[in-house]
C-alpha cells in the first residue's frame, strides 16, 4: 500500500536564497514551519479516527477534529511564541486545536488529543516528513544509479591514470572509478531499504509509554492508529530511545559523505592540469566574477560544502543519545532542527550529483594524454613484476627504481633507460618491454570488477 502523502500548505515565508543551491524546492518545501505544523496535525486527526473506530471516543468526536487540523487556520507566529513558554509547538497547537473544535462543536473539543502525550505527536509528525523525504531521495538515488551505470559501461576501456596519494600509480579504465562510484550508492541504497522498516514504526505512548492513560485499549488504539498513518507497530514505545533516529541521521551522512567522494575525485579531474573530465556546461554555470575564462566545479563544491556541514549535526544527534530515564530533555529536541537540515542538504549535494553524472563531460584523449606524461614511469610496477618471474621480486624492484631515477634525472622515457641496462636485456627483449608498457595489459581485473559492480544491487 502507498504511503498517504503529507500535505503541504501554500508557503507564506520567503525562501533563503541559498536553498537552490545548497538544498531542493520539494525537500524545502517539506520541511517549512507550516509543513511540520501540518504534520503534526495529520497525527492528531489520525489519532481522533484510531479512537473513534476504537470505541474511545464518540464516533461524531473524529469528523470535527480532522477538519480542524488544517494549517492554515493557525497563526504560525502566535504557536511559535507559545511554544518558546511551553517546550514544545505540540502543546500550544493542541490548545489552539481545542479551542478551533470548540468553536463548531464543544462536545468533540473534549476528546482532542485524547490519551496522547506532546512527544508522540512531534515524534511520529516527524516520521511522516521523513517518510515523504526519503522517498524525494530514493528518486533521485535511483537517477544517479542509472547515470553511474551507463558511464560505467561506457568506459568500461577508457584508459586513465589511477592515482594514489594524489600522484600517478597505475593505469585503469574510468569506468572502473565509475563503478567505484556505482557501489557506493547502491549499498546506500541497500541500506536505506533495511533500515526503513525500523524507523517508519508509530510513537505513541502517552505519558511515560505506558499508555495507561487508555487503560486496556492502549495497543488496540496504536494498532488502529499505526494502520491510519501506514506506519508499523513497534513493540513498544521510543520516547527515551533515540536509536531509529540516529540511524537515518546516520545514513544520510553515509550517503553525503559518497557524494562528496565523487564530488572531490570529479573536482580533482576538473583542474586545469587534469582537464579529464567536466561538469555538465550552462549558461551561467561555473563563472568567475572577474576570470571569463573560468569553468569552476560550482556543483562539486556544494555537495561538498553540504558534506563539511553534515558532522557537527551527526555529532549533535549522537551526543543526544543519552536521555533521562522515560522521556529527556535537551537530547531529543535537538532532533527538530538537525534532522530536517540533514535532509536538506542530503538532498541538494544528492540533486547536484544526480546533475553532474547525467551530464558529465568526459575527455578520453586528454585521459590518455594525461596516462603517458610520465614517459613510462607509471608503467614500472608492471616492468618490475615481468622482471621479477627472472631474478626475484627484490632485485627487480631494485633494477627499475635505479631506473626510474635515472629517467627522471636525465629526463628520458623508462623504457628506453631499460633497454639499455644488461640486466634487464638479458631477460626481457624488446617484444617484451613494448608488452609491459602497454597499459592497456595492466588492469588487471578493472573490467570484471566493472561488470560485477553493474551487478551488484548492493
Amino acid at each position: 500500500m502507498t504511503p498517504p502523502t503529507l500535505t503541504l500548505p501554500t508557503l507564506t515565508l520567503p525562501a533563503s536564497p541559498l536553498a537552490a543551491m545548497f538544498g531542493s524546492a520539494a525537500m524545502e518545501a517539506l520541511f517549512t514551519p507550516e509543513a511540520g505544523l501540518q504534520a503534526m496535525l495529520d497525527v492528531e486527526a489520525a489519532l481522533a479516527r484510531a479512537e473513534a473506530k476504537c470505541g474511545i471516543i464518540p464516533k461524531r468526536a473524529a469528523a470535527p477534529i480532522a477538519r480542524a487540523c488544517d494549517a492554515a487556520r493557525y497563526d504560525l507566529a502566535a504557536l511559535g511564541q507559545a511554544a518558546r513558554l511551553a517546550g514544545n509547538l505540540a502543546i500550544p497547537m493542541v490548545k489552539a486545536l481545542t479551542a478551533e473544535v470548540a468553536r463548531r462543536d464543544s462536545q468533540a473539543a473534549r476528546y482532542v488529543h485524547w490519551g496522547a502525550t506532546s512527544q508522540d505527536i512531534i515524534d511520529t509528525g516527524l516520521l511522516l516528513q521523513l517518510r515523504q523525504a526519503l522517498l524525494l531521495i530514493e528518486v533521485d538515488l535511483a537517477g544517479l544509479d542509472r547515470a553511474l551505470a551507463g558511464l560505467a559501461r561506457r568506459h568500461k576501456k577508457t584508459l586513465m591514470a589511477g592515482r594514489t596519494w594524489l600522484q600517478q600509480a597505475a593505469p585503469i579504465p574510468f569506468g572502473f572509478k565509475l563503478g567505484g562510484w556505482l557501489g557506493a550508492i547502491r549499498r546506500d541504497r541497500a541500506r536505506l531499504r533495511q533500515i526503513k522498516p525500523r524507523l517508519l514504526v508509530l510513537q505513541f505512548g502517552g505519558a511515560v509509554g505506558s499508555l495507561a492513560s487508555l487503560g486496556d485499549a492502549g495497543l488496540k488504539v496504536s494498532a488502529a492508529l499505526a494502520k491510519e498513518l501506514q506506519l508499523g507497530l513497534p513493540p513498544q514505545p521510543w520516547h527515551g530511545q533515540r536509536d531509529r533516529m540516529v540511524e537515518i541521521a546516520g545514513w544520510l551522512g553515509l550517503l553525503t559523505g559518497n557524494l562528496a567522494k565523487m564530488a572531490r575525485d570529479i573536482s580533482l579531474l576538473m583542474q586545469t592540469e587534469l582537464g579529464e573530465v567536466y561538469e555538465p556546461a550552462g549558461a551561467g554555470k561555473g563563472g568567475s566574477s572577474t576570470m571569463p575564462h573560468k569553468r569552476n566545479p560550482v556543483g562539486c563544491a556544494a555537495v561538498l560544502a553540504a558534506h563539511a556541514q553534515v558532522p557537527g549535526l551527526l555529532a549533535g544527534l549522537y551526543g543526544g543519545m543519552a536521555l533521562e530515564h522515560e522521556r529527556g530533555l535537551g537530547g531529543w529536541q535537538a532532533e527538530w532542527q538537525s534532522l530536517p537540515m540533514l535532509c536538506k542538504l542530503t538532498a541538494g549535494a544528492l540533486g547536484q550529483m544526480r546533475e553532474i553524472a547525467e551530464g558529465l563531460e568526459v575527455d578520453t584523449r586528454r585521459m590518455r594524454r594525461n596516462l603517458d606524461i610520465t614517459d613510462g614511469l607509471i608503467m614500472a610496477e608492471a616492468v618490475s613484476l615481468g622482471l621479477a618471474r627472472f631474478i626475484g621480486k627484490a632485485a627487480a624492484h631494485g633494477i627499475v627504481e635505479a631506473a626510474s631515477k635515472q629517467a627522471v634525472t636525465q629526463r628520458r622515457g623508462l623504457r628506453e633507460v631499460l633497454a639499455e641496462n644488461p640486466a634487464v636485456t638479458r631477460h626481457l627483449d624488446k617484444s617484451a618491454l613494448d608488452r609491459l608498457f602497454d597499459p592497456a595489459r595492466y588492469t588487471g581485473m578493472s573490467e570484471a570488477f566493472i561488470r560485477r559492480s553493474l551487478a551488484d544491487k548492493g
